[in-house]
């Protein structure tokens, strides 16, 4: 079997030296300019929205749909994961502090992007067979697009990108943690997880929005005063790991004194691979949720949108690249060949001693877990597309469960290599309908400026009629 990773090592390439970086900065950079710079005339609008709508118990979610809280919440739950904490320590070790530099552009110009997607979401939103609220990327390539064939096509992607493979790399992390800290061995450990999702799953969409509003909020407070408390400890080298993202981000080699052969394209790559799939703007994940967000206007989930990639990489990834850089474990980590979470267990333990690779695995254990669920709805919203039968819902979610457990058995580069190229093949088709597309995100863009020139995010009169108004 020597040859499959080395085919997924070459596909892996073939994707991410250029072509996806490209396609996604490029797709970024379009929306940017064609919505005026909706990330930051927008930004304050979703501040406001997001915690106007905060609650850790609101109204219950069901077949017509979930709060706009809880739908950011289930968003954000996806977003904020094994990303966050393996994937930041792997872009840095794989890319060099530069890497970090290249995820903050990919995630600016991806705000925009996720903004598209939040309100094509809204406005191609459907329901199925049996009354329940779906949408997603497969509802507007049909719907928008006209065009079946690329939304299957796209729903097959996604299923296999997160249903299976991206919870995969979620729960060999959570095993990898547990295995480091406690001494669990991996195989116990998947076994566990994959039992708690199959009890989460149980309950449908009620469960996933009532499991995600109250543990999302929860986790990430627990996380950032930890994260804060490590950079007190470190603040006098806070600086020169500030100075050495920038630095490294056009001279590559110089990082670590360039033990690593890192080059500029390397830096890219990484950063831009691990951005994706830390904060998924481009890749057509988070508008399944999105879609479902019962809200008046529309617009408001697309604010709420941009809200959810800066909280995941300028907040809580940014927080796990200092915590790394500041901790001077880097240069150990490569002699040892180390890699993934363990690399930010280390960083935390500097500070903490042993208890803090405890903090991180618990930590993790939360993050990746509540992104399980939420990718785990993102499959299911695309079985229910393809084949709109309850079975086919039943065999998804035993497939899934099978697939958590298998995924803490495997190596994490091979894992960490599939997603990547899963992930990379299911962006393309939703990038193609997010360009084609482009011209009606303009409209209801113009339109909500129109209707809301103070930019207070509000429209000011009611919205219009009709089953899913655009304003």
């Amino acid at each position: 079997m020597e040859w499959f990773p080395s085919l997924v090592n070459a596909v892996q390439s073939f994707l991410w030296d250029g072509l996806l970086i490209v396609l996604l900065c490029g797709t970024g950079l379009f929306f940017t300019l064609r919505l005026k710079g909706i990330q930051i005339r927008r930004f304050i609008p979703g501040l406001k929205a997001l915690f106007s709508g905060f609650s850790l118990k609101g109204e219950q979610a069901g077949k017509h749909g979930m709060s706009s809280f809880q739908a950011v919440t289930t968003a954000i739950a996806g977003q904020v994961g094994t990303g966050n904490l393996a994937g930041a320590a792997t872009a840095i070790l794989l890319g060099g502090p530069g890497a970090i530099f290249w995820m903050w552009v990919s995630a600016f110009l991806g705000m925009a992007t996720i903004y598209a997607e939040a309100l094509l979401a809204q406005k191609f939103r459907s329901t199925d067979s049996e009354g329940q609220t779906v949408g997603g990327p497969a509802y507007y390539i049909e719907k928008g697009l006209r065009c079946k064939w690329l939304a299957r096509i796209f729903a097959v992607l996604l299923i296999l990108a997160l249903g299976f493979m991206g919870n995969m790399v979620q729960s060999n992390s959570i095993a990898s943690a547990f295995s480091s800290s406690f001494g669990i061995p991996s195989w116990l450990g998947g076994l566990l997880v994959a039992a708690l999702t199959a009890v989460i799953l149980i309950g449908g969409i009620r469960r996933i929005a009532s499991f995600t509003e109250k543990v999302v909020p929860v986790m990430a407070l627990l996380y950032l005063a930890g994260g804060m408390v490590v950079l007190f400890l470190n603040a006098a080298r806070i600086p020169d790991a500030v100075a050495s993202i920038f630095r490294c981000a056009f001279q590559p080699a110089s990082a670590f004194g360039g033990v690593a052969g890192y080059t500029l394209m390397r830096s890219m790559k990484y950063g831009v691979a691990r951005g994706l799939f830390s904060n998924e703007a481009g890749m057509g994940s988070t508008p399944h949720a999105h879609a479902v967000a019962r809200t008046d206007p529309p617009c408001r989930q697309g604010h709420l949108a941009i809200v959810s990639v800066f909280f995941d990489t300028f907040l809580v990834l940014t927080l796990t690249a200092l915590i790394i850089l500041t901790s001077g474990v880097v240069p150990d980590m490569l002699a040892q060949g180390q890699e993934g979470v363990t690399v930010t267990q280390a960083a935390f333990s500097a500070s903490f001693g042993s208890p803090g690779g405890g903090f991180i695995a618990v930590c993790l254990l939360f993050f990746a877990f509540s992104t399980i669920i939420s990718w785990y709805y993102y499959g299911e919203t695309n079985i229910r597309y393809l084949f709109g039968s309850r079975r086919a819902v039943l065999g998804y979610k035993l497939c899934v469960v099978a697939f958590i457990f298998v995924g803490s058995l495997f190596q994490a580069n091979v894992v960490w290599a599939l997603s990547d190229v899963f992930n990379g093949l299911m962006v393309i088709p939703n990038v193609i309908a997010l360009l084609l597309l482009s011209p009606v995100v303009v409209d209801m863009c113009r339109r909500m400026d129109r209707r809301s020139p103070n930019w207070r995010g509000r429209a000011e009169e009611p919205a219009g009629g009709g089953e899913n108004p655009i304003l």
